[in-house]
């Protein structure tokens, strides 16, 4: 019996500042609408900070710095993967581009 298993590996993270704003997305995509924070998918042989790094900066334009590891989930989808978010939050923000 093998333990190993298919994972998919994906982040999000709370941007925040010193005056209690929070950075979200309203996002439009028909398959996963509403409000998120910004985040993605870890690439193969991406670490998992390297990765919420990118993706912000992706998905807003914002270099953030020290994301911090805060939260985990994991479901299994209909393909019979492991799906697995890794939640972050920084305060710690680089320039908008």
């Amino acid at each position: 019996m093998s333990n190993s298993e298919k994972a998919v590996f994906t982040n999000m993270c709370m941007i925040y500042d010193n005056d209690g704003n929070i950075l979200v997305q309203d996002r439009r995509n028909p398959n996963w609408p509403g409000i998120a924070f910004p985040g993605g998918h870890v690439e193969k042989v991406e670490s998992f900070t390297g990765s919420v790094i990118r993706e912000v900066y992706e998905e807003t334009g914002l270099t953030i710095k020290n994301p911090v590891l805060c939260g985990i989930k994991q479901f299994q989808t209909s393909n019979n993967e492991r799906f697995v978010v890794l939640f972050y939050k920084t305060n710690s923000i680089g320039k908008w581009i």
